[in-house]
């Protein structure tokens, strides 16, 4: 995005299973990425710092949250295994140079495995808020086409803006 754009706001979004089973209406709470770190400190060194590892990762919950209980095809996610979700969603920008608005696609692509399911509530003529836990074990984020982000945390790769920061360490493996 260049200086004359506003990322403006989420116009839409979807959500699918195995690219082309459509999991309903859900609202989702995307993981937190926080790099492993362990404290350095010691002769020569003014303090502490917190050394960062780059590419191990702490937990990556990711939350589906329902308006019903989930749906039939929601229901699979509960299978004990990986699961492949799709987040595509269409972003709204303001182009400062043509004063006008663009549509920018954005996907977001989870591996991930059932943590909990929250059946939600039981009350007349609201939502039942249920919703679906799970931990993320691979992400990748595009932006019309172009990784920005991508984990794989089973395959040690890490990549950002085309950058893998664990390809060395995998050629010294020998992974």
């Amino acid at each position: 995005m260049g200086r004359n754009q506003i990322d403006e706001k989420l116009i839409d979004y979807t959500v699918f299973l195995n690219a082309n089973t459509y999991l309903g209406v859900s609202g989702v709470q995307l993981p937190s990425l926080e790099m492993m770190s362990d404290t350095l400190k010691g002769a020569g060194i003014a303090g502490e710092i917190d050394s960062i590892t780059p590419g191990h990762f702490g937990p990556m919950p990711i939350t589906l949250n329902w308006r019903t209980s989930p749906t039939q095809e929601a229901i699979q996610l509960m299978k004990p295994k990986a699961h492949l979700i799709d987040f595509r969603a269409a972003i709204q920008v303001f182009d400062k140079s043509n004063s006008e608005y663009k549509t920018i696609g954005k996907k977001i692509t989870v591996k991930a495995m059932p943590k909990k399911l929250d059946l939600g509530k039981a009350e007349a003529a609201t939502t039942m808020d249920g919703s679906t836990e799970m931990e993320c074990i691979y992400l990748k984020i595009e932006e019309d086409g172009k990784v920005m982000i991508e984990i794989d945390k089973l395959n040690n790769i890490y990549v950002v803006d085309g950058v893998d920061y664990r390809a060395e360490l995998r050629s010294i493996l020998g992974l």
